[in-house]
């Protein structure tokens, strides 16, 4: 099962530095290279969500309860298929506090349809256009396995 850190650039190098802030994210690859993302703090699940985020890209969280932003990153040529929307909905319900239930509702919609009120407390967003998906908590079974790195500064 792959998973590999990503660091995404939050501020510049020099308040990265005195602060020490830096989203993280939980980086696996699916068949047919779909890359997904999922946040580990409540700042992480923030920047990706309304940050990082294409409005093309697909977002999933587990519904009702606790858990990780997941974003499945678009391609600008095709569209995911249903397999690959329910293998990146598994690792958001892995990545929640239903993991080690049995199988459990995760919301999908484009990213586009994520927003954030100013205000609000930090991972809490709302959505729109939402789909229900049910699986089971998991990983991919056929990622390729990749070491701890950080996503470049560009």
């Amino acid at each position: 099962m792959g998973r590999l850190s990503v660091d995404m650039p939050l501020m510049s190098g020099k308040q990265e530095s005195e602060k020490g802030l830096r989203p993280r994210f939980y980086e696996y690859l699916l068949l047919g290279d779909w890359v997904v993302l999922a946040g580990r703090t409540d700042a992480d699940n923030d920047y990706l969500s309304v940050v990082a985020a294409d409005p093309r890209d697909w977002w999933f969280h587990v519904r009702g309860l606790p858990g990780s932003h997941v974003i499945l990153r678009a391609k600008p040529d095709q569209e995911p298929d249903r397999k690959t929307l329910r293998g990146a909905a598994a690792i958001a319900a892995f990545h929640s506090k239903a993991k080690s239930g049995g199988t459990v509702a995760v919301s999908a919609t484009r990213a586009r349809y994520v927003g954030k009120r100013p205000g609000s407390k930090p991972g809490t967003v709302e959505i729109r256009k939402e789909t229900v998906l049910m699986v089971k908590p998991a990983l991919p079974e056929a990622s390729i396995k990749k070491g701890p790195s950080a996503e470049d500064k560009s």
